[in-house]
C-alpha cells in the first residue's frame, strides 16, 4: 500500500487548491476524483469569473480550471481520476474504486474537497423525463454541446439558476420563464439584469406545483404562493414546455468525511448538515482537512481560496513549512476570505462559519 503525505479527494477548485499548496511545500500528494477529468464544476463555467487577480478575475472558468491544472502539474501532484472513494479508514488510508479493480493507499493527512449535490424538489410529476437539476443542463449544453430541451422554465433565481438560464439562451434554448418563491431575486443583480433583458420573465412569489405529461414533460402548472411559501388555490396556471430545470439550493456531500468519524454539525446558511471544523479546516478527526462546498456552500473563489488553506495547513502540520512562513502566506489567504465573506450576500455565510467555528 502506497503511501503519501497528503491524499486529496474531489478535484474541483478545493482540491486543487489544496494539492498545488501541498505540493509546492514538498509534499508528495495524490489527487482523487470519481470523474474523467479534473476540474470539477469549473468546466461547466463558461461565464468570466467575478473577483480579484487571485481569483482569475475576469477569466472563463473552464480556463482557470486548465490554469490550476497546469499549477498542480508542475508541482509534482499525482492524479488519480475516474476513481471513487468508497472507504476511508482510522489509519489514514482509503479505498477508492475504478470500473476494474479497488486500490487502497494511505495519507498521512486527508483532504475532504467532495463538493456539493443539488437539492430537488417533490412535486406531482416530479420524475418525468424532461424534470431534472439547473446542473444536469448545464453539463449538457456546457461539455456534451447538446441543449436539454428546447423550451425551457427555470425554478430558482440564485445565481446557478440565473447564470445557467444565461447560457440555454446563448445555446440556443427558449427560457419561457424562471419561477421563483421568494419575493425577491436571490442572486447578483448583474446576473438577473442580463436574463430579463434577453427577454426571460422572473416570476417572483410563484412555484411549480404540478408537472405534465404521459412519457415526457409537455407542460407545467405553477401557481403563487403565500408568506409560508404555500401555493395560493384560484392563482394556477400553465406554462407549455418540455424541460424543466430545479435550482433549488445545494447541500455538502458529507457520506465520506461521516465514514471517517467527523462530528457534524446543522448551519442552514452554508447548506446543511456539514464537518466540524475550525478557521484551519481542520475536523475532529485529527488527520482529516475538509475544504470548499463540504465545508459549507460558498462561491468557487471562495472554495479555491479553502482548498489552498487546508492544503497550507497539512504542509505545516507535515513540517514542510516554517512556522513564521505558514502564517504569513495563510493570512493573504485568509484576508481574500474575509473579503469574499463582506457585503450583503457574503456576510450571512461569515456568521455562519464563525458558528461552525465556535464549535470545534
Amino acid at each position: 500500500m502506497k503511501t503519501y503525505d497528503v491524499i486529496v479527494v474531489g478535484a474541483g477548485p478545493a482540491g486543487l487548491g489544496a494539492a498545488i499548496q501541498a505540493g509546492q511545500a514538498g509534499a508528495s500528494v495524490l489527487l482523487l476524483d470519481e470523474n474523467d477529468r479534473p476540474g470539477g464544476q469549473l468546466f461547466k463555467q463558461i461565464h468570466k469569473f467575478f473577483g480579484s487577480r487571485e481569483h482569475c478575475a475576469g477569466t472563463r472558468g473552464y480556463d482557470i480550471g486548465l490554469r490550476l491544472l497546469r499549477q498542480a502539474e508542475e508541482a509534482g501532484v499525482e492524479t488519480a481520476l475516474g476513481h471513487r472513494v468508497w472507504g476511508i479508514f482510522p489509519d489514514g488510508s482509503v479505498t477508492a474504486a475504478t470500473e476494474t479493480e479497488s486500490v487502497r493507499c494511505r495519507g498521512r493527512f486527508l483532504v475532504l474537497a467532495t463538493g456539493a449535490s443539488e437539492n430537488a424538489l417533490s412535486f406531482p410529476g416530479c420524475t418525468l423525463p424532461g424534470v431534472m437539476t439547473a446542473g444536469a443542463a448545464q453539463t449538457f449544453a456546457n461539455i456534451h454541446h447538446v441543449l436539454p430541451g428546447r423550451d425551457i422554465v427555470m425554478v430558482g433565481s440564485g445565481n446557478v439558476g440565473l447564470i445557467v438560464t444565461y447560457q440555454l439562451l446563448q445555446a440556443g434554448a427558449n427560457v419561457k420563464a424562471i419561477l421563483e418563491a421568494a419575493p425577491h431575486i436571490s442572486g447578483y443583480a448583474v446576473h438577473a439584469g442580463k436574463v430579463r433583458r434577453a427577454g426571460v420573465p422572473i416570476l417572483l412569489g410563484h412555484t411549480v406545483t404540478r408537472a405534465m405529461g404521459e412519457e415526457t414533460l409537455a407542460g407545467i402548472e405553477i401557481a403563487q404562493v403565500d408568506e409560508h411559501f404555500r401555493p395560493v388555490p384560484g392563482t394556477e396556471q400553465t406554462i407549455s414546455c418540455d424541460t424543466l430545470c430545479l435550482a433549488v439550493g445545494l447541500s455538502p456531500r458529507l457520506e465520506l468525511a461521516q465514514t471517517a468519524g467527523c462530528r457534524m454539525v446543522w448551519s442552514g446558511p452554508l447548506g446543511g448538515l456539514l464537518p466540524v471544523h475550525s478557521p484551519e479546516l481542520e475536523t475532529s478527526v485529527e488527520h482529516i482537512l475538509v475544504a470548499g462546498d463540504l465545508a459549507g456552500i460558498e462561491e468557487a473563489s471562495t472554495a479555491l481560496d479553502e482548498g489552498r488553506l487546508a492544503g497550507l495547513r497539512a504542509a505545516f502540520r507535515l513540517g514542510l513549512l516554517e512556522a513564521g512562513d505558514y502564517e504569513d502566506r495563510s493570512a493573504v489567504i485568509r484576508q481574500r476570505l474575509d473579503c469574499l465573506r463582506q457585503g450583503p450576500f457574503g456576510e450571512g455565510r461569515r456568521r455562519a462559519k464563525e458558528e461552525v467555528w465556535s464549535r470545534v
